[in-house]
């Protein structure tokens, strides 16, 4: 996109126009720019097939998630272009915005709004006074800038100062030693020149003796000086060696520790839920302590009642919500659901977002009925955009690229400990097999939605 998207003013066929002045526009911050095209390119998604621009009808069947990145410099072109188009976006995007985008269309946007999404509002609605909160988004983007750097340099000072008080701390210790240093060296001095003096008065016959004595001296010195020197190289190597071995013994004290709080996380929840399965069994059925986990009571039911075979016949079906009730009821269930499996097959009709966002919100109306743990997983590789914050109870994770959501619901149920009762979602065939061999149980997309529907 181009540092600026200039107006063309919108003429209608039959009226009598008259010169305008248009004022030119303010540059768009990079953040800002970006936005816009994020913003343009989602709202083609709402917009009829024929209000569609011809020059963005080939972007508009690019995926929603990978429209602004690779037909951004078209949607860019079109904004400056065709005010037609700039106007119907706007509207898409101050509606989604609600009440900011409707402050926005006042012209009191709030003072804790994003002004990048301030911005980028501004633009595409272009209300009264737009120019101005364009304007004043490029200047908090540069005072945060500008904050930024006066930050980075205020640290980069500080850890100056520290390492300069720190040479000074060492240059001290080193003084010192000097200082005794040259203690030592006068004191011998001044024994060496007193027994000059005393050989000078003794014999000439000495004075041999003497230089030889002098000589010998200074070679000690010299071995002295380099058994020192030897010696401290020594203490460095050795103190490197010691810093190395506290860094290793760090490093597997800390790797112990994190596998240890795994594994304990994975004993509490497993003891957690055979407790409070025996407990309530207990309570309810009035039974004696039994070794089964809680998850084999679901296999019980139907084979302890013979005599209700054709009822429970279609409490068994995969695609029976009275089995998944059977299932919820369990002690701790938690409740594992393929996430485009389902909404595809229930609401395939809306975009990728409104499937996600009444997906969730229906299960976190189930999570709070039941009391179960709801985790909902999509195929997510790409970056998505306007994610609403789940229900509680509701877990949502999107698989990391080059990953599907069945393997990560794979590596869910695997990450269970046993007897917990798992359930999964999904009429993926390979999934329910795979999932059954770890002791889950497998319900079709079907069994979901009709609980849905009957909520």
């Amino acid at each position: 996109m181009s540092d600026r998207m200039h107006v063309t003013p919108d003429v209608v066929p039959g009226e009598q126009t008259e010169p305008l002045s248009v004022e030119p526009e303010p540059t768009l911050p990079e953040a800002v720019r970006q936005r816009v095209t994020v913003l343009a390119a989602a709202a083609i998604s709402s917009l009829p097939p024929d209000e569609i621009p011809s020059a963005l009808r080939r972007v508009a069947n690019f995926a929603p998630n990978r429209r602004a990145k690779l037909g951004g410099a078209a949607i860019a072109a079109q904004l400056a272009s065709d005010p037609l188009f700039r106007q119907r976006a706007g509207s898409w995007a101050m509606d989604v915005a609600g009440e900011l985008g409707a402050a926005i269309r006042d012209g009191v946007p709030p003072a804790a709004a994003d002004p990048v999404e301030v911005a980028a509002l501004a633009y595409l609605a272009r209300p009264a006074g737009w120019t101005t909160l364009v304007s004043g988004a490029a200047k908090t983007l540069r005072v945060d800038a500008d904050a930024a750097a006066i930050t980075e340099r205020l640290r980069a000072a500080e850890h100056l100062v520290a390492r300069a008080e720190h040479e000074r701390t060492v240059a001290k210790i080193e003084v010192e030693k000097l200082r005794d240093e040259l203690t030592r060296l006068r004191a011998e001095a001044d024994t060496l020149r007193a027994d000059v003096r005393g050989l000078t008065r003794a014999n000439r016959e000495l004075q041999t003796r003497e230089r030889k004595t002098a000589e010998m001296l200074a070679t000690e010195k010299g071995r002295a000086t380099r058994a020192a020197a030897d010696s401290e190289a020594e203490l460095r190597r050795l103190r490197n060696r010691l810093l190395e071995a506290e860094l290793t013994a760090s490093g597997a004290k800390s790797a112990s520790k994190e596998a240890r709080s795994v594994d304990d996380a994975r004993l509490w929840l497993l003891l957690e839920t055979i407790g409070q399965a025996a407990v309530g069994l207990r309570r309810e059925l009035a039974l004696e302590p039994a070794t089964k986990l809680p998850a084999d009571f679901v296999a019980d039911v139907a084979a302890d009642r013979p005599g209700a075979a054709r009822a429970q016949a279609r409490a068994q079906d995969a695609d029976d919500p009275a089995r998944l009730d059977q299932l919820l009821a369990l002690p701790k269930a938690h409740l594992l659901v393929d996430g485009y499996n389902v909404t595809k097959r229930g609401f395939g009709d809306v975009s990728l977002e409104q499937q996600r966002t009444r997906l969730v919100s229906s299960v976190g109306g189930l999570a709070a009925q039941s009391g179960v743990e709801v985790t909902v997983v999509f195929d997510g590789a790409e970056k998505m955009v306007a994610l609403p914050s789940p229900p509680r109870g509701v877990r949502v994770l999107f698989s990391r690229k080059g990953e599907t959501a069945d393997e990560l619901i794979r590596q869910l149920v695997r990450a269970e400990p046993a007897g917990r009762p798992l359930i999964v979602i999904s009429s993926d065939r390979e999934v329910a097999d795979g999932v059954r061999r770890h002791g889950a149980y497998p319900l079709s997309a079907d069994a979901l939605l009709r609980r849905i529907a009957r909520s």
